[in-house]
């Protein structure tokens, strides 16, 4: 047997030499861990939030009131998983509740880890739980370049729900269920 030291390392899907703290938008998915459904349910095309849905989608709200550099789009919670554009801005135009005028700009990969905390926590909290954790460990992200991916994305994340039974990250499909 050969040694491979890199073998259970996880490569990046990020861009090498890219600086994720740049203004730009960006479209993100964050799924559960191990996809598990537990943010609520598609009920006829609709994505119908559970508790732990809706303080999942509060703690992705505090994002922008946490944080002046930062603009939420376009989001959609699904069972297990999270599809959302954030807009990283140059103006910040606001105060952050912990933003001090010369803090420099938290890149994608630390908002991200961010709100995975502040929603692990709370979830938690919710379930008289400590330290278990929700997300996956990485996610998902594509640098939006122009207006017309944007509205490209825009249609995708508002889609998402009617096109549930198609979704692979419904564990449904994966065993092999359509219903």
């Amino acid at each position: 047997m050969r040694f491979e030291p890199d073998k259970h390392r996880r490569r990046s899907i990020r861009l090498e030499n890219y600086d994720y703290s740049q203004a730009g938008a960006y479209f993100v998915t964050i799924c559960t861990r191990d996809r598990a459904c537990l943010l609520g349910e598609i009920v006829n095309g609709e994505m119908r939030l559970n508790e732990v849905g809706q303080i999942v989608a509060d703690a992705w709200k505090w994002l922008a009131v946490q944080y002046a550099h930062v603009e939420l789009d376009m989001s959609i919670l699904m069972p297990n998983h999270l599809h959302g554009i954030i807009m990283i801005c140059d103006d910040i135009r606001r105060g952050g509740s912990r933003t001090a005028p010369t803090e420099t700009r938290k890149p994608l990969g630390r908002l991200i880890g961010a709100f995975k905390t502040v929603s692990t926590k709370r979830i938690n909290e919710l379930h008289l739980t400590s330290g278990g954790p929700f997300w996956q460990r990485n996610y998902y992200e594509h640098i939006i370049r122009n207006e017309e991916e944007l509205a490209e994305v825009r249609e995708y994340i508002l889609n998402n729900p009617v096109r549930w039974n198609e979704d692979e990250n419904n564990p449904d499909l994966q065993r092999g269920w359509t219903g």
